[in-house]
């Protein structure tokens, strides 16, 4: 049976469907499941240590927990006051990158927002879809003062697989450490690093407002790519669109689930599988966004395999193909980038030479349940 409004399909681990299991794809986690802890600590020569030692990922077994509970999520964005007074005052730089999606921020620090400040966060990234604030000092707060800033916006995310800093399961961290060349062997496969999504949406709640800050980068490269899914929505046809209203498509949590075992990770959770609308409506702005991914989406409910093959490869050419509508964020030192997981999706590109290392930490407060409106 289908999972109802309120209802996931939990999926214990002797029943992983063929279904599920055979999907073949590449999986955002690429990221190593162990690193040398000699070089990330400095302790091996003609190599630095790492810039934040506390951030260092740790994979705890005994990490173990049940399934998420539903719980009422409040959306911020909505109390905000749209000219933005408390979150951009006069003197802070504001440069668009593009007409519809990407903007980068300098001379405001986030950590000094008030409540209102904070409302109005939520409601500009979820406007300009991807945000980069620049010279900001949230890596160096301490890591529980962070996850406080962070749970504003919603509540925490635990994901189940990725590594996390010793203590802090809550912060999703992106690590490949200085000398590791594990890329060489993932690209003896493989001719892209190109792998769009938006973050968990096999959950019931996916994320909304999300963060992610630079700790350590190379010279050069592992910038990331978003791509505005309202405005892809609205690049389609009335008629085209119409077609779309009313779908729901499965997102699944399986294949993750799988790749990080194969690769020696834990399992907090066991993967669960929901339903949610192709079409999904943002609830402070009121835009309609795609909500299908080559990560987690697996199919459309009510179609045959074919039918549903052939209109999730339709939609996910047209967002991957759409330059038109996406945004290139380049990392700088200090940076911390805010995006809404509802109206976005994005991929980090593995395109860095020689070793070098990139450390990122990711907060990932939940949102509603996808819902769409009716038209």
């Amino acid at each position: 049976m289908a999972p109802g409004p309120a209802e996931t399909i939990v999926v214990p681990e002797t029943l992983f469907t063929p279904k599920y299991a055979t999907h073949k794809g590449v999986y955002k986690e690429l990221a190593p499941t162990k690193f040398d802890a000699e070089i990330e600590t400095g302790k091996k020569d003609g190599f630095q240590a790492a810039k934040y030692p506390h951030y260092l990922p740790t994979w705890n077994p005994e990490q173990q927990y049940p399934a998420l509970e539903p719980f009422e999520h409040v959306e911020h964005g909505k109390n905000a006051d749209t000219t933005f007074p408390n979150l951009l005052p006069e003197g802070a730089a504001v440069t668009h990158l593009t007409p519809t999606i990407g903007t980068e921020v300098r001379g405001i620090q986030l950590t000094s927002l008030t409540s209102a400040g904070k409302d109005e966060l939520a409601r500009f990234v979820a406007e300009r879809k991807v945000v980069a604030f620049r010279g900001q000092d949230f890596a160096d707060l301490p890591i529980e003062k962070a996850l406080e800033f962070g749970g504003y916006f919603g509540r925490h995310h635990i994901h189940p697989t990725s590594g996390s800093p010793e203590g802090f399961p809550e912060v999703h961290l992106v690590h490949r450490g200085a000398g590791d060349n594990s890329v060489d062997q993932f690209f003896a496969n493989r001719t892209s690093s190109v792998a769009w999504h938006s973050d968990v949406s096999y959950e019931q709640q996916p994320p909304g407002t999300t963060f992610l800050y630079i700790l350590d980068k190379p010279e050069t490269g592992g910038d990331t790519l978003f791509v505005d899914a309202a405005e892809a929505y609205n690049r389609l046809s009335p008629l085209f669109r119409e077609r779309l209203h009313g779908l729901k498509a499965t997102h699944s949590g399986i294949e993750q689930v799988n790749a990080a075992a194969a690769r020696g990770s834990i399992k907090r959770r066991e993967p669960v599988v929901n339903e949610h609308p192709i079409i999904r409506t943002h609830p402070s702005t009121g835009q309609k966004a795609i909500y299908v991914n080559p990560q987690f989406t697996r199919d459309i409910v009510g179609l045959k395999k074919e039918e549903s093959d052939a209109l999730l490869k339709f939609l996910y050419d047209h967002l991957a193909y759409g330059a038109d509508f996406q945004a290139r964020v380049k990392w700088e030192e200090g940076t911390v980038v805010v995006w809404d997981n509802r109206v976005t999706q994005h991929s980090a590109l593995v395109d860095w030479k020689n070793g070098q290392r990139r450390h990122l930490a990711r907060i990932t407060p939940q949102a509603e349940r996808p819902f769409e409106t009716p038209v």
